[in-house]
């Protein structure tokens, strides 16, 4: 899809995206599954997206997360600035770093990203693997890091459920999206979207339209939307906020790993509010080493080569995100 069809494509105000019950696949069943994962199957066939709820992420849990996003973002510049990103892929990256396509304007946003909470000293670290390293937490809010490493430890258990039902819903052992979790190499993301101007242009976005590049996103959004999802209609679909719900989609390595089965789908968020929005985002996948090799039917080619998880997500995060293009880090990551 070119730029232009973003543009010009109609925004409907109408959601197509399903709510589904996940409360069922706490009992490991493999008919509850079965049956949770084909409801997961016939969205991320169709649309790429899919809500959840009754997902286990303690709501209370989310509320603090939130509160204290909010209070991070409320600092001051050069506060914020003294946990910019390093080497690795973690820290606060200020409006102007991220960028999702070529013709589009930098996102009007602000992140702070976390991964797996590893010490300085960590084996892999040290040993150069590129997607691990410390977390750089701010020294003004020490208790940033146990909230957000409470969060991503749930969201690992919910996420683990969700694939273990896709895989099934594949006909494939239950395990095969997360036999490798020892390490996982999975992202969060708070963001902070400014309220954004009117008078803007079409090329400005909170985040311009992309596909995630990894195996599947769990978003928690406030309620004051934004979040659209480009459909098979070649219309924009508001992923509008529901009360108690994550939203749930599929990323290129997950459509990769089910040759193409899965839905990678374009998406983005345009903030016309007149209000701050915040989001939570969880990219979760497993461990840097994870050989993905396309899950096929009986008689069916693999549509792709093997490929490291690592090596996939370190290679489009080079392509979208500046501090990684200045020449001056001493590693890829």
């Amino acid at each position: 899809m070119t730029p232009s069809a973003y543009a010009t494509a109609k925004q409907v105000a109408v959601s197509s995206i399903p709510v589904i019950d996940i409360a069922p696949l706490e009992s490991g069943a493999h008919a509850d599954l079965a049956s949770v994962g084909a409801q997961m199957r016939a969205a991320v066939e169709d649309i790429g997206f899919f809500y959840v709820k009754n997902h286990s992420v303690d709501l209370m849990l989310i509320e603090q997360v939130n509160a204290l996003a909010h209070q991070f973002f409320a600092q001051p510049l050069a506060s914020k600035l003294q946990v910019e990103p390093t080497d690795r892929h973690r820290g606060y990256l200020k409006i102007g770093e991220a960028k999702m396509y070529a013709r589009a304007k930098a996102d009007l946003k602000e992140s702070f990203i976390w991964g797996m909470d590893v010490a300085d000293n960590d084996a892999d670290y040290l040993a150069g693997n590129p997607m691990i390293g410390p977390n750089r937490w701010p020294a003004f809010m020490p208790e940033l890091r146990p909230a957000l490493n409470a969060y991503m430890d749930a969201c690992h258990v919910c996420a683990q459920r969700i694939l273990r039902a896709l895989a099934v819903s594949l006909k494939a052992d239950e395990n095969t999206f997360v036999r490798r979790f020892a390490k996982p190499i999975s992202r969060g993301a708070l963001v902070y979207y400014p309220p954004q101007p009117a008078d803007a242009g079409e090329q400005q976005f909170g985040v311009a339209p992309h596909t995630d590049y990894g195996v599947i996103t769990l978003l928690h959004q406030d309620m004051v939307g934004g979040l659209q999802v480009f459909n098979r209609q070649r219309e924009w679909v508001t992923a509008h906020p529901i009360a108690g719900t994550l939203v749930i989609n599929s990323g290129d390595l997950l459509g990769r790993w089910s040759n193409d089965h899965f839905r990678s789908n374009s998406h983005r968020v345009v903030n016309s509010s007149g209000r701050e929005r915040l989001s939570i985002a969880m990219f979760v996948d497993p461990d840097f080493d994870t050989p993905i090799v396309p899950v096929t039917a009986p008689n069916e080619a693999a549509n792709y080569p093997e490929v490291s998880c690592g090596d996939y997500i370190a290679e489009r995060f080079d392509k979208s995100f500046a501090y990684r293009q200045k020449g001056d880090l001493n590693s890829p990551e």
